[in-house]
């Protein structure tokens, strides 16, 4: 039997997220995970959850850039598309521990997710 990979984990997590079952993502997530996002630092599962949950109803797709491996870390590019932009890209880099993610740095521009501009 092949052993999951931090890479499996973080593709697992990312897949549920993005497409809004919240509940099977926060299961590839430690209790005690830390985030940094613009604007916010998060601790624990809880808070990581509401900030995670917060957003992906917003998603209208998604499209892929590009993802690195390097063992227990997982970077991910790619552009979540919402009714604001679909062109704005983000950048995460996951830690993972013990078969779940313990770490998340995440990278956007968060004045191009805002509501979109009145015609």
């Amino acid at each position: 039997m092949a052993q999951t990979t931090a890479y499996d984990i973080v593709q697992d997590y990312h897949r549920a997220w993005t497409t809004g079952d919240i509940d099977r993502a926060m299961n590839r997530v430690a209790d005690n995970i830390t985030c940094r996002a613009p604007g916010v630092d998060l601790s624990g599962k809880e808070a990581y959850r509401q900030f995670i949950a917060g957003f992906a109803p917003a998603l209208t797709g998604l499209s892929d850039i590009a993802q690195f491996n390097d063992g227990d870390r997982v970077a991910l590019f790619y552009y979540p598309q919402t009714a604001a932009t679909s062109t704005a890209p983000a950048a995460e880099c996951f830690t993972v521990h013990d078969g779940k993610i313990t770490e998340s740095v995440l990278i956007f521009d968060r004045l191009s997710f805002g509501p979109p501009a009145d015609a």
